[in-house]
């Protein structure tokens, strides 16, 4: 998850600099219909800065939700609160409806210069059916592709409810990231959700280690599939 350089652009240039201060948050979140979510961001003493926050659902603009730790925008429901002390700020939801389904950035704002920090995001999910594990499938290059002189590793992942997971790729069991891309779930037929990681490679690469890996984490649990390039026709 992540702002779109167009748009860090227009508020940097309306509200300060993006400075390179971390605050983080995590990834995703997920509760039941009606159950509290508390959406976290953490940064060095955050509680002597202003925080507040924006909801950002698919294919809208970001929505601010909460200004100034726990103030409130006109229009914005009561349901939505927030609080700052120490080195956390915490955005809550109580009675967690369908429609809060959607992403939360924080944005903590120095007093003491003209500087602000967004977090990097959580996808908070409402749950609205049982929490399903992904089914983790993957796929070497296809001989074809080899010779043509490239290497794309596929890793499938299905049937996984909420939509919030995290995917990584290792080579002999180091982490590699260069070459990486995975998109975004979707959501099927069944309202369960998919998505896909491809890891591209020159083919001497490919032949060139014994292991590699997709890692796919999802609400707290791992599924790890790995292809040996020796075994591969």
């Amino acid at each position: 998850m992540a702002w779109t350089p167009l748009l860090l652009s227009v508020l940097a240039y309306y509200t300060g600099s993006v400075t390179s201060n971390r605050v983080t948050q995590p990834p995703s979140i997920s509760v039941a219909l009606g159950e509290m979510a508390r959406i976290t961001c953490e940064g060095n003493n955050i509680g002597n800065t202003y925080v507040s926050w924006y909801q950002q659902k698919p294919n809208q603009v970001p929505l601010m939700i909460i200004y100034q730790d726990s103030n409130r925008p006109s229009g914005i429901p009561d349901r939505f609160s927030g609080s700052n002390s120490g080195n956390t700020a915490t955005l809550t939801v109580s009675g967690a409806r369908a429609e809060d389904e959607a992403d939360y950035y924080c944005l903590s704002a120095h007093s003491s210069s003209n500087c602000w920090v967004f977090g990097g995001g959580t996808h908070l999910s409402v749950l609205g059916q049982p929490k399903s594990a992904p089914s983790v499938t993957l796929f070497p290059p296809s001989s074809e592709e080899l010779s043509a002189n490239k290497a794309t590793l596929v890793c499938l992942i299905s049937d996984f409810y909420p939509s919030g997971l995290t995917v990584a790729w290792k080579e002999d069991g180091t982490p590699i990231t260069k070459g990486v891309e995975t998109t975004k779930p979707s959501r099927q037929s069944n309202n369960k959700y998919a998505a896909s990681s491809y890891l591209s490679l020159s083919p001497s690469q490919w032949k060139s280690h014994s292991r590699y890996t997709c890692q796919v984490t999802h609400e707290g649990s791992t599924v790890e599939k790995s292809v040996v390039p020796a075994e591969c026709p």
